[in-house]
C-alpha cells in the first residue's frame, strides 16, 4: 500500500530540537507555544504524557474527545493518533520519553508492561489524580525538570521518572491489583499484546485462545471480567480503530484500506465498519 502522505509520525528528536535526547520535559504552556503548528492528527514514536494543573478546551486521542480539567493526566503510547483544541490557559507538564529509555537500566525489559496506563488502552489512559496524590506527583515532575535543565546524570533522571510512574500506579491501580487474579491478569495482557500484533491477519478469538492454551470460553470470561467486553469485541474494536486511523489519510481509498486490514471483500469491510462505528467508512471520513 502506498504510504505517501499517511498520518504524520512525530519523531522524539524533532520534539527537542536543541538537545537530541531520549527524554523531554517542558512546562505545558511553553510546549504548546513551541509546537502550535502541530495541531493536526499525528502519531508519536515515543511515550507521551501530560499532567494539567489548570486549563480548558479538549484533547482528542484515537477519536475520543476529553475535556481538560485540573490534575487530569493522560498517557499515550507510540502509534496512537491525537491532536488538541486548547483555549490558551493550560498549565502543567508534558513529558516525552523513548520506548527504550529504561531498556539498559532495568533487568526486566518488559517492566513497563505492568502499568495499564502505558499500554494504550482507552479505559486506562486518562484519569484525574486524587487530591491526596496531586502535590507529590507535581513535585516529582518539578524535580525532573530541574535535573534536566541542570544536566544531571541521566540515570538520576531515569530514577525520578520511574518514581513518578510508580507513584501514579499506586494512586490509580491499588484496588485493581488487590482484586486481580495474577494468572488471569497475565492472560489478559498477553491476549491484548497478541491482538496488537495480529489483528490484521487474525480475527477469530478461537485462534488467540489456542495460542494462549485456553478455551475460547475461558478467554471470553477473562476479558469480560476486566473490561466488560468479549474477546471478539476487543478484536473488532482494534480493527475499527486502525481503520479510523487510516481514514484520516484521504489519499487512501476505501479499497486500499480494506486491503491493508486484510479484508478480501470491500463491501464486507464497509458492513463490518458500519456495524461497529455506526457509520460507513465514507461517512466517517466526511465528519473528520
Amino acid at each position: 500500500m502506498n504510504r505517501k502522505n499517511a498520518i504524520p509520525v512525530i519523531d522524539s528528536c524533532s520534539i527537542d530540537l536543541n538537545n537530541k535526547t531520549t527524554i523531554h520535559i517542558d512546562e505545558l504552556q511553553e510546549y504548546i507555544i513551541k509546537h502550535q503548528d502541530m495541531v493536526f492528527p499525528h502519531k508519536h514514536n515515543f511515550f507521551h504524557f501530560v499532567l494539567f494543573t489548570k486549563g480548558s478546551g479538549e484533547h482528542i486521542i484515537d477519536f475520543n474527545h476529553y475535556k481538560v480539567e485540573p490534575y487530569q493526566i493522560y498517557f499515550m503510547v507510540p502509534g496512537q493518533v491525537h491532536t488538541w483544541n486548547f483555549t490558551g490557559d493550560e498549565e502543567g507538564y508534558v513529558v516525552n520519553f523513548s520506548i527504550d529509555y529504561f531498556q539498559s537500566f532495568l533487568l526486566r525489559t518488559d517492566y513497563l508492561e505492568r502499568f495499564s496506563f502505558l499500554q494504550g488502552k482507552i479505559e486506562h489512559l486518562i484519569f484525574v489524580l486524587n487530591e491526596h496524590y496531586q502535590n507529590q506527583a507535581l513535585a516529582i515532575l518539578k524535580q525532573i525538570s530541574v535535573a534536566k535543565a541542570e544536566g544531571l546524570a541521566e540515570d538520576y533522571i531515569r530514577t525520578l521518572l520511574l518514581q513518578f510512574i510508580l507513584y501514579i500506579a499506586i494512586s490509580t491501580e491499588k484496588d485493581q491489583q488487590e482484586n486481580s487474579n495474577p494468572y488471569n491478569h497475565k492472560i489478559f495482557n498477553s491476549f491484548q499484546q497478541l491482538v496488537e500484533q495480529q489483528f490484521r491477519s487474525t480475527k477469530l478469538p478461537s485462534i488467540y485462545a489456542d495460542q494462549l492454551f485456553i478455551t475460547p470460553n475461558h478467554l471470553n470470561a477473562i476479558c469480560k471480567s476486566y473490561i466488560g467486553q468479549s474477546a471478539g469485541e476487543i478484536i473488532r474494536n482494534r480493527i475499527v480503530l486502525e481503520a479510523k486511523r487510516l481514514l484520516i489519510n484521504r489519499n487512501l481509498n476505501i479499497a486500499e484500506i480494506a486491503d491493508e486490514l486484510q479484508f478480501n471483500d470491500n463491501s464486507y469491510f464497509t458492513k463490518f465498519f458500519k456495524k461497529s462505528a455506526g457509520l460507513t467508512p465514507e461517512e466517517f471520513r466526511k465528519q473528520l
